[in-house]
């Protein structure tokens, strides 16, 4: 097996269960928060695509799909922020409320598609290549991509896991 199949079998993994865990809600269940402090639907799944657009769009040497698209005005915040939701407040992670799902797959869909042409063509060459000097060991492009996916399988397991406890609570 290469590594490119191996990393965009990690990275399609990420999609599918981007899709799952949003589909299919309500501006309600999206912005549903099991405690007033926690993460939503909505922020978990936007943030994990911020993270992946950010880091692989510098990894690739190009710009974030983030500012080449309505994504912000569409899941309802400032335009041209480059923030991607580390250290939020309560009241930050609040603002994160699209009216439907679409906006966040659709998202998450357009940095999937660009991270995947990104891995298809990835070499060992590559993946060895130092982007971090900061840390010791220095960071190469292949530890940044195992941490991403590592990032994004955390919080996209979150957001599955508190649509779970949305659907409980609107059973009862």
């Amino acid at each position: 097996m290469q590594t490119s199949h191996l990393l965009l079998g990690a990275y399609g993994r990420i999609r599918g269960i981007v899709r799952r865990a949003a589909d299919g809600l309500d501006a309600e269940g999206l912005a549903y928060r099991p405690d007033p402090d926690a993460n939503s639907i909505a922020w978990l799944i936007w943030h994990l695509t911020r993270i992946q657009d950010d880091h692989v769009s510098e990894i690739a040497g190009r710009e974030q799909a983030w500012f080449e698209g309505p994504w912000a005005e569409r899941i309802g915040l400032a335009p041209a922020t480059a923030d991607t939701g580390y250290g939020h407040t309560s009241e930050q992670v609040a603002a994160v409320r699209p009216q439907s799902p679409e906006p966040l797959i659709d998202y998450h869909e357009a940095v999937a598609d660009r991270t995947a042409e990104y891995l298809s063509s990835i070499t060992a060459d590559e993946l060895d290549r130092v982007i971090d000097r900061s840390w010791d060991p220095p960071v190469t492009v292949g530890v940044r991509l195992v941490s991403v996916i590592g990032d994004n399988l955390q919080h996209v397991g979150q957001a599955s896991y508190v649509r779970g406890l949305l659907e409980r609570a609107r059973q009862r």
